[in-house]
Order: structure tokens, then sequence, then C-alpha cells
């Protein structure tokens, strides 16, 4: 199944049948939201808010474990992430898409794994990822390509066939926020390769992997970074960028889940393979 977690500006995806409504309590705690299982072209799937109703969670404190393990819960097994990001790259304009393709944290305080060793949670499941969770086995993983090769493909024949403005490639640089950042962090950020600068992006991306999911990120350009935009940011500009892309998004998801294949073409899943320290 596939699942789509909404960022700042996408609460929801109102044009969707609407199935029910999944309420959960993970071994992680809550998610920041219910699980919406949805349905369109026939074909069901999953939608987390990632800040939950009224934008309640900061991006430092959204529950990432929580709403990672939720989704597998309810059977997704690839994920299409949607998020507000600034623009580093000074070639991208607001309301471009990025499909990035790599990233660079400098995240403080989150909690980035399900593989804790001996302090590991006890989870429910009989696949590779309970029983080396259970285990307390310490794993690290390849990182490599973070981001599904085969997902980030339809995407971009997606963006190619409705003639967006998008860009098939970048690094996304996650901060802690919430704050913006500073004129001499974006000036760093430039200097080291980063096109993109979000609060977001990780530890979601290393927690799919972590679970064999598929995860491709969906990048929406909302304003130029600080330093390059010239003016004093708000969130105010990223919301209204947003709620203008809301019914476009709507649609790229629904061209999306139309060319997605059934079956998984990579090797997202086989990442655990190798991965556990020791025997």
């Amino acid at each position: 199944m596939l699942g789509i977690i909404g960022g700042s500006g996408l609460y929801g995806l109102e044009n969707f049948k609407l199935k029910e409504k999944v309420s959960l309590n993970t071994p992680f705690g809550r998610p920041s939201s219910d699980v919406a299982i949805l349905e369109c072209e026939g074909v069901e799937l999953a939608f987390i808010s990632r800040h939950g109703e009224g934008h309640s969670y900061p991006p430092h404190l959204v529950p990432y474990r929580a709403n990672l393990w939720a989704l597998r819960e309810v059977g997704v097994d690839r994920v299409l992430a949607v998020s507000a990001v600034g623009a580093i790259n000074r070639t991208l304009r607001p309301g471009d898409y990025v499909l990035v393709d790599g990233f660079i944290e400098f995240t403080k305080r989150r909690e980035f794994t399900y593989y804790e060793g001996r302090l590991s949670k006890k989870v429910e499941g009989d696949d590779k990822v309970a029983e080396l969770i259970n285990s307390g086995a310490v794993v690290h993983l390849d990182m490599t390509t973070p981001y599904c090769p085969q997902m980030k493909g339809v995407m971009a024949a997606v963006m190619e066939g409705m003639g967006r403005r998008y860009f098939s490639a970048g690094i996304y640089a996650c901060t802690e926020g919430p704050r913006f950042e500073t004129p001499a962090e974006i000036k760093m950020l430039e200097t080291l390769g980063a096109d993109v600068v979000g609060m977001t992006g990780y530890p979601e991306v290393a927690l799919a992997r972590e679970l064999t999911m598929c995860y491709v990120s969906l990048c929406v350009v909302a304003n130029p970074a600080a330093g390059i935009s010239g003016y004093r940011l708000t969130s105010d500009e990223v919301i209204e960028l947003m709620g203008k892309k809301t019914e476009e998004i709507g649609k790229i998801i629904v061209r999306f889940v139309e060319a997605l294949p059934s079956e998984r073409g990579c090797e997202c899943g086989n990442v655990l393979e190798g991965a556990k320290v020791g025997k």
C-alpha cells in the first residue's frame, strides 16, 4: 500500500474517497494524526498529517517513529512524502518541485532510529524488522540510495506528462527548527552543496528505510532561503503557497497512483541484508 505524508499546508486529501480513519497507539507513542484510509482510482492508500490537525507539532517534536510505524501497521510499504522547502539553489523558484536524491542533516534532539540495541522497544510482528528490533540487534543501515529510484522515476515521468516545472535531483538539508535558518547558515549549506532546506525530511527518510519501505520526497519550493530572499521570512508565505498548490498536488498524486507499478522493482525491501552487527 502507498502511504502519503502531508507536510505544512497539506493536512488532508479532500477530493479522495475516505473509507475509514484508523486511530493507533504504537510502541513509539501516538502518531501526529489518525491514519486516513483513502481510495484513489480503485486503489487504497493511507494518509497521515505530519504536523497533525491544526499544525500542532513543530518540526523538532513530530513523532516521526510513531508516524512511520502507524503506516506500517495499516500495510504501507511505499511512502510519498510531501514537504515545503526553502530554495538554496538560485535557479529554483517558488512553486517549483524538486525530487531530492540525497540529504545532509543538522538535527539535534530527534529520535531517529528503531534499532537501539538492548534498549530497543518490543514490537509485534514476525518479519525481519521485528526480529532485529526484538532481538536487540545493533544495525548499521546503508544510505547510499535513501530515496527509492523506482518511485522517483515514476514521479519524474508524471511531472513530465503534466508539464510541471520540476528538478529531478537535489540535496536536501535538514535543520532542527522551529526557527528559520540564518543567512550565515544558508551560506554554509550552499557551500556544502545543498539545493533546498527544510526541517522535517530527517529522520523520516531514514526511519522509512529502516522499515524497508520505499520512500520518495516531493519537495515544493515555498520561498528563497534566508539571505537569498532579501526579505524577512514568514510562515504565512509557506502556508499560502502550499494552499495554492493543494489542488495541483492532489492531481499529481492521482497520476502517480495510476502510474506506480503494483510490484516493487527496487532494492529498498532488501536493505536490512548484511546490516546487523554480529551473529
